[in-house]
């Protein structure tokens, strides 16, 4: 599972409960709770994909106008 950080408890520790969410973003995160506190934790994971044919990406090349 994924392991993040307590703010309450200031100690890194397993996220339980952990569900995988996308933020309006696009970005990737696991929001779940402490095992002890049962304060909400949250850690951003990155991009939601690499995929290279994803729109704003042009893998081709530039061409001229003549």
């Amino acid at each position: 599972m994924a392991e993040g950080y307590c703010v309450k408890c200031k100690a890194k520790k397993e996220i339980s409960e952990a569900v995988e969410e996308t933020m309006k973003n696009g970005r990737r995160a696991i929001k779940g709770k402490c095992p002890t506190c049962s304060t909400v934790m949250f850690k951003i994971m990155g991009r939601k994909s690499e995929n290279p044919t994803a729109p704003g990406t042009d893998t081709t090349a530039p061409t001229s106008p003549h």
